[in-house]
């Protein structure tokens, strides 16, 4: 099978060399495109310079598209390139040595069409980057020894983090698409895991493969008592993708109620667990703008 791995990247050179460099050593990838989304710190002066050196190939964007759009973009051109599998990454993580081999191995004895390793943070393996709630129930979890534990044979079915190192197949690509571009940051990748859930992907986790990311706070703040968790950031550029694309993705995939549940929480957290009541505001906006279909108001928010 030929793998083309697909890398979006954004005014972070040295993260981005840094994970070249590692791909350059992996004897299962059949070539590396970069995606670059239009970055001002000389990424693409440095690619054109060195890229052939390193066998990849690159293309710059008119424009910053965000993730949505430079995976959109990245994945097409693995499709065109003739690759039977993408892996999708962004320029700051950075898989272990293993990780691809372990992966294609159980996309060949499983059958996956959409697999990922379990996202560690970079400053601690010993804890996932991004909590994973386990299958068949509400439980989240942190650590690494807890999804070891949680496997089955290996793997944690239905559950991915996508675009951190996953491996897509060709087939599932014809079958549902491209990443949604006008998303521009935030939700994308959780739609493009929800529209293979719908189509009867065979997804999993396997337990055995890490990616290593830099760990975030974006992801988790605790509410209501620390009964349940709210996905802030101070940046009203992410919050205002997360807002829109959120209530947009809710509504297609789980239904008013998980919409009417987002809203609940927003409320809470700026009334309450961090009082922001301009967020609330922004949130409503952002919402609104998704239902209708406009996808451009995350603009004023760019520098």
């Amino acid at each position: 099978m030929r793998v083309q791995a697909v890398v979006v990247t954004f005014n972070r050179l040295s993260l981005l060399q840094r994970l070249l460099a590692r791909l350059a050593t992996l004897d299962r990838l059949d070539g590396v495109l970069v995606v670059d989304n239009a970055s001002t710190d000389g990424t693409g002066a440095w690619l054109r310079q060195h890229a052939a050196d390193l066998g990849v190939r690159h293309r710059t964007l008119e424009e910053n598209t965000g993730g949505a759009g430079g995976f959109h973009a990245g994945l097409a051109w693995a499709m065109e390139a003739g690759a039977d599998l993408a892996w999708l990454m962004d320029d700051d993580g950075l898989p272990e040595p293993d990780c691809l081999d372990l992966l294609l191995e159980r996309v060949e004895s499983d059958g996956l069409e959409f697999c990922g390793p379990a996202v560690v943070a970079e400053q601690d393996p010993a804890r996932l980057c991004f909590p994973i709630r386990l299958p068949g129930g509400t439980r989240v979890v942190h650590e690494m020894a807890a999804v070891t534990a949680a496997a089955r044979d290996g793997l944690i079915d239905d559950v991915v983090i996508p675009f951190n190192g996953v491996l897509v197949t060709r087939d599932l690509v014809q079958r549902i698409g491209l990443p949604r571009e006008e998303f521009f940051i935030w939700g994308d990748d959780v739609e493009y895991l929800w529209r293979a859930q719908r189509a009867g992907a065979r997804i999993a986790t396997v337990a055995a493969a890490t990616f290593a990311h830099p760990a975030t706070d974006d992801l988790g703040t605790p509410m209501l008592f620390g009964r349940t968790t709210y996905n802030h950031t101070d940046s009203d550029l992410k919050h205002y993708c997360m807002a829109r694309n959120n209530v947009l993705n809710l509504r297609d995939y789980r239904g008013w109620p998980f919409v009417a549940m987002f809203w609940f929480k927003t409320l809470w957290f700026y009334l309450f667990t961090r009082p922001r009541p301009s967020r609330i505001v922004l949130s409503a906006r952002a919402g609104l703008a998704g239902l209708r279909g406009d996808f451009t108001g995350h603009r004023r928010y760019l520098r």
